[in-house]
């Protein structure tokens, strides 16, 4: 109850409250251009340069198809210039050099899908038919989009796709350290398995790294630091040395970038060495470093999209019991800290469907993962997916900020949100700006194998 309100008091107001906001969406089909049902979205957005759009469940064909097509009419009717996804800071910039790529050959869209967007969240349909959106709207002259990736590199399984960026610029701006760097520094990442092909590599790879020596592990991040300095320190000659035009700074800019995100992974993995051990709170350093490299994107773009999980982009502290039981500040977190009301977050809600899972069979070696798809369980009580769906809405846009007192209190009372079959903690208006409702969700159109192979 609230106040002197009953449960079914307010759940009958905030189901007509839902009924009268919501702006019903036609479809999420990205490719259909008329986007007069989404333009309400305009409205929550106004003059912010940031938008989040969070997806409340991983490798879901709508959400996906919403990310998509959310995108295209930010650029097409806000200014909108980049989207920015939860990949590999280093590796999408294979996917963003095949988007602005006006002349014919280069590599094929699949390779880059494999090597340019990490977790395994390129191979799919989806995304693929989002990059060649953003490539032909550039090759035509419609106006420039760029893709960005503000995640810890390899998956956040280990530095090297930031070490080996770095060293390709010292290749060029200090050729004997560099040298020296191949023959002291790569070394020590042989520890990463040799099949690193599976859906579920991270695991063994992070566990390699936990099981070496902790002399070892501080070669590894001594290395890197001294890697990652000396390029800082030399960064006007290795401007000087690619050419000194804007594409050599540019290079430069992103080799900095790129070393720092490799910093950011030794420090993500050193931090879990602690953790049999550690008596205070964990930090959130993950989320930390992509909140400094969307900030460096802004630095770049007039208005940016960031697509990750609604745990990253929520503005409220993430937990997630028994998993994540404390409470760990998030990228909206950061974000909100630093933008205020120029960050608006945009989450997810489903009513029901199917869900693409994986998980390894007793005899498939390290970093395997067999996919298979399973129906989601009802609505957990308490969730704001199973009230709105009891509203009947449909897909829609709900705009959380248009709320009476009355609606307020019933979606405080609310206990999270759904990510799959699990409720996780969540006080949606706080989180929140907007939900888009999906009433069915289905698995993404993958081309991931029936042994975990793309």
């Amino acid at each position: 109850m609230t106040g002197s309100r009953t449960a079914a008091e307010d759940e009958d107001e905030l189901g007509r409250w839902l009924r009268d906001v919501a702006s019903r969406l036609r479809t999420l089909d990205p490719d259909d251009e008329d986007d007069s049902d989404l333009l309400p979205v305009l409205d929550i957005v106004g003059d912010a340069r940031l938008v989040a759009i969070g997806e409340s469940m991983h490798r879901v064909h709508e959400f996906l198809q919403l990310r998509d097509r959310l995108f295209r009419v930010l650029v097409r009717h806000a200014g909108f210039t980049a989207l920015v996804l939860e990949s590999g800071t280093p590796e999408t910039r294979t996917a963003d050099a095949w988007i602005r790529r006006t002349e014919a050959g280069g590599p094929r869209v699949r390779e880059v899908l494999r090597t340019g967007i990490t977790y395994g969240f390129g191979a799919c349909q989806e995304t693929l038919d989002l990059l060649t959106w953003m490539r032909e709207r550039n090759v035509t002259g419609r106006g420039t989009v760029r893709l960005y990736g503000m995640d810890l590199p390899d998956s956040s399984a280990s530095a090297l796709p930031g070490v080996l960026a770095a060293l390709d610029v010292l290749d060029a701006a200090n050729p004997e350290y560099a040298r020296r760097a191949r023959e002291t520094l790569l070394p020590r990442f042989g520890y990463l398995p040799e099949d690193r092909t599976g859906l579920a590599q991270a695991a063994p790879s992070i566990q390699s790294y936990l099981s070496l020596d902790p002399a070892d592990r501080a070669a590894l991040t001594e290395g890197i630091d001294d890697l990652a300095w000396r390029l800082r320190a030399l960064r006007p000659s290795a401007i000087s040395a690619l050419g000194g035009d804007d594409d050599a700074r540019e290079r430069v800019e992103a080799a900095l970038d790129d070393v720092g995100a490799a910093q950011a992974a030794d420090a993500f993995l050193r931090a879990m060495t602690q953790a049999a051990t550690r008596t205070w709170p964990p930090a959130n350093i993950r989320d930390a470093w992509m909140a400094d490299a969307v900030d460096r994107v802004l630095d770049r773009e007039p208005r940016i999209v960031v697509a990750a999980a609604g745990g990253h982009v929520q503005r409220t502290p993430f937990s997630a019991p028994p998993f994540v039981p404390e409470p760990m500040t998030t990228l909206g977190g950061h974000l909100m800290e630093r933008h205020g009301d120029d960050y608006v977050v945009i989450g997810t809600a489903f009513g029901g469907g199917e869900q693409w899972l994986h998980r390894p069979r007793p005899d498939d070696p390290p970093g395997r993962s067999r996919p298979f798809v399973a129906p989601l369980a009802p609505s957990a009580e308490g969730s704001v997916d199973a009230a709105i769906a009891r509203s009947g809405i449909g897909d829609a846009l709900i705009d959380l900020r248009t709320t009476t007192p009355a609606v307020s209190a019933a979606l405080d009372d609310l206990s999270g949100s759904l990510n799959g079959d699990v409720l996780q903690p969540l006080p949606v208006r706080a989180a929140y700006d907007a939900i888009v409702y999906v009433d069915r969700v289905s698995p993404w159109h993958t081309w991931v194998d029936d042994r975990g192979i793309a």
